[in-house]
Formats: structure tokens, C-alpha cells, sequence
């Protein structure tokens, strides 16, 4: 019997896998659909017209030094704070079972501190923890004792990057995703792994087996950091963990159902994407520094907008991206049929022959396919209408910040995020 791997044929589980590792790269690593034969558009200048904006801290240039130099000192201390639970993994690990890993190059703690550090990702989540914080009234380091709110704002934001990638490992098994942050996804890893060693069984099975275990540890260290903090943060955290699994769930379920209504598509974003992202760690930063409510409901309401721009940012980059900037194929979307707010606005902005065969609930959409639907959706514009969507969740989002009683400096950090994050390349 033969198992599939991406349209590779392997040996079923009771043979030694027969799969070149070279075979592996080309089936497994190579993005599909990054290569299209039509020019990729400029994004309305979306990136061109972002304010000049670290992506380290959040700050703008000219912007006060003080804070940008405690984000830095935020981010440094939740990197620190990652090490120590990596490195109290190991050491648990080893002495379970000493030099146990077989088939790996790595056990999983050290697989969780790659992934982790050094950092590759955007930090967004541990950044909005952290303007949260301010905006709600969180003190500035000193060369005092350590102030515990701020400690407790420090662990928040590490378990947030914990918690980033077990979505993210987890996601990319759902959506066979082969690349991330411009390195192949750990499924993928693991299962060149296997058939390097040339181990029994499927090397797809062991992949995704061995993904899953490490999402599982991440969400289980992200969890453990958070028992530590005040019960209004244990209860936020909790209702974003609920919100993500849902948003999650309604993400594959739309696929299959091939739903491509615009209203469901931004309610399955907000949730898997938006809410995650910005919103909830923008109110669990307020919440560590005890903010009042109507702070956290300014906060929240900030969230939602610009949390809905950052998930259509994504729909846009998913399609037209440059996999070099952002690390992840381009096309993915498409080929998976994905109930995202793009595919519903091309779905009903296409001509009815064109949309009911590669938007309709019986189409299949191939690569060759993808440069052709990118086109399509750029000349029936598609693409304006989301980024006019876009412009309107920030206009929104900054017309909110702007009615909030919030401490200055974190409102101005806050606002030139919104513009980094509504424009990004990545």
C-alpha cells in the first residue's frame, strides 16, 4: 500500500521509507503558486505610505527614547523569560529520559527555543501586551526593584509568543502549509527528517505527529506562565484561547462548505486572526497594569478595527505577498479555498462564469490557476475593495484612539502602530 506525500509516493507503514530527502524539498518545501505570470500589483502603495516605525518597539521616529528604550528592554526580558522556560524544558526533559530522541536532529525543547529565538517573527502580540500596559498607566522601567506588574506584564507577553506558535504549527498542519518565517514548517522539518534517517512508517504521519506535540508543549508553557497572573487576566486569556480554537474550527469547516459570504469570512478572521493579535493582548496589557474599564473598552474597541485591518492585511499579502518579505508561500489561499474576506469579494465581484468556476462550490483550483485568479481579482477589483476596507478599519481604529483617555505616550505608540500594521509587506 502507498501513502501520498504532496504527490510524492511513499512506502506504507510497515517499510522503511524509500523517499530521497532531495524528492522531499522539491514535493514538500516549495511554496506553490509563487511564481506568477502576471505583475504582482504595488498594493495600492500600502507599504510606501507606513510611518517610519521600528518593528522592534513600536516607536515612530522622533519618538521619545525613554519608551522606546522600555519596549526594548520588554522584548529583551520576554526573550530572556523564554530561554528560562526552554532551558527548565531540557532540563526536565533529560533527566525523564536521558538521550532518548530518535529520528530528530532535536527534541522538542530545543525545537521550541528555534522557533522562538532568535526572533524572527513581528513580536506583534508581546508589542500590543506591552502599549496596552502603558496606555493604561504601566510605569516605566526604573533602576528600583522590579516592579511585579511589569514582571506580570513580562510573562503575558512571552506567553503570547508561546502561544503564536502553537496556533502556527498547528495551522500549517491543517493547511499543509511548507514554509514559515522563511524556513520549511515543522511538520515539513520532521518529516525530511524521517526520511533522511530512512525511518519506519510515513514520514507525513511523523511530521504532523511531531508538529502537533510541539504546538501541544507551547500551549502548555504559554498556559503555565499565565496561572501566575491576576484572575482578570486568567479569565481574558481564557476567552481568547476559546475565540481562537472557534475561529479555527469555523476556518476549516468554511473551507469545506465553501462558504463565501463577506460577513461570515470577517467574523472567522476576526476571531482566528484579529482578536488573537491585537485586540486581546492590547486588553490583557491594560488588564496586568489594572486598568478601569472604560480604558480596556477603548482598547478593545481600537482592537476590533484595527484587528480586522491586520487580518485583511493578511488576506492581501496571502495572494499577492512576496514570499521572501513574508517568509510564507503566496497562493495558499486560493488553492485551499479558504473562507477569507478576499475570496467572498471576488466571489461576488467576478463575472457569475468566471466565479463559478473557481470560486464555485464545485471548483477546484490548481497552481497554474493562481496567476490567473490574481489577475482576475485585480482587473474586477477585488483587491480596491479590500483595501478600501482596510483603509476605513484604521480610519476607524485611529478615530477610536483618538475619543480614548489614554497615557499619552502609549496613545502615540499605539497610533503609529495602527499605520505600520494596516500597511505592512509582511
Amino acid at each position: 500500500m502507498l501513502h501520498t506525500l504532496h504527490g510524492v509516493l511513499t512506502p506504507s507503514p510497515t517499510r522503511r521509507s524509500a523517499v530521497s530527502p532531495e524528492r522531499l524539498d522539491v514535493e514538500v518545501g516549495t511554496p506553490v503558486g509563487t511564481a506568477p505570470a502576471v505583475p504582482v500589483p504595488d498594493l495600492r502603495d500600502a507599504t510606501a505610505a507606513a510611518p517610519a516605525t521600528d518593528p522592534a518597539t513600536g516607536a515612530d521616529e522622533g519618538a521619545d527614547e525613554g519608551a522606546a528604550h522600555d519596549v526594548s528592554r520588554t522584548m529583551d526580558d520576554i526573550d530572556a523569560l523564554l530561554r528560562e522556560v526552554c532551558d527548565d524544558l531540557s532540563a526536565g526533559w533529560a533527566t525523564r529520559v536521558p538521550d532518548a530522541v530518535d529520528v530528530l536532529d532535536a527534541d522538542l525543547p530545543e525545537t521550541l527555543l528555534g522557533w522562538l529565538l532568535p526572533a524572527t517573527g513581528k513580536r506583534l502580540r508581546p508589542l500590543m501586551c506591552h502599549w496596552g500596559w502603558v496606555s493604561a498607566g504601566g510605569a516605566a522601567v526604573t533602576a528600583e526593584e522590579p516592579d511585579p506588574c511589569r514582571t506580570e506584564m513580562v510573562r503575558v507577553g512571552a506567553a503570547l509568543e508561546l502561544l503564536h506558535l502553537f496556533a502556527l504549527v498547528h495551522d500549517d498542519v491543517m493547511d499543509r502549509g511548507s514554509s514559515r518565517r522563511g524556513r520549511p514548517t515543522a511538520h515539513v522539518e520532521a518529516a525530511r527528517a524521517h526520511v533522511q534517517e530512512q525511518a519506519l512508517g510515513d514520514p507525513v504521519l511523523f511530521g504532523d505527529s511531531v508538529a502537533i506535540l510541539l504546538g501541544d508543549l507551547a500551549l502548555s508553557e504559554a498556559s503555565l506562565l499565565v496561572t501566575e497572573t491576576s484572575r482578570p487576566v486568567q479569565l481574558h486569556w481564557r476567552e481568547m484561547l476559546r475565540e481562537l480554537v472557534h475561529g479555527q474550527l469555523l476556518d476549516v469547516t468554511a473551507a469545506a462548505a465553501r462558504r463565501r459570504d463577506v460577513e461570515h469570512s470577517r467574523r472567522v478572521a476576526r476571531l482566528k486572526s484579529g482578536a488573537y493579535t491585537i485586540q486581546r493582548p492590547l486588553v490583557l496589557g491594560a488588564l496586568v497594569a489594572g486598568a478601569p474599564a472604560p480604558v480596556t473598552d477603548a482598547l478593545e474597541a481600537y482592537g476590533a478595527h484595527l484587528g480586522e485591518a491586520f487580518a485583511l492585511r493578511d488576506d492581501v499579502l496571502g495572494v499577492w505577498g512576496d514570499p521572501l518579505t513574508t517568509g510564507k508561500p503566496v497562493g495558499d489561499d486560493l488553492l485551499l479555498s479558504k473562507a477569507t474576506v478576499l475570496l467572498a469579494e471576488a466571489r461576488r465581484l467576478l463575472p457569475p462564469d468566471l466565479s463559478e468556476r473557481y470560486l464555485g462550490r464545485d471548483a477546484h483550483i490548481t497552481p497554474e490557476d493562481v496567476p490567473v485568479l490574481q489577475q482576475l481579482m485585480v482587473e474586477r477589483g477585488v483587491l480596491d475593495v479590500v483595501e478600501g476596507r482596510i483603509d476605513r478599519e484604521l480610519e476607524l481604529a485611529l478615530e477610536c484612539l483618538s475619543q480614548a483617555d489614554l497615557e499619552p505616550v502609549g496613545a502615540r505608540r499605539l497610533q503609529a502602530l495602527a499605520e505600520s500594521t494596516a500597511r505592512r509587506a509582511a
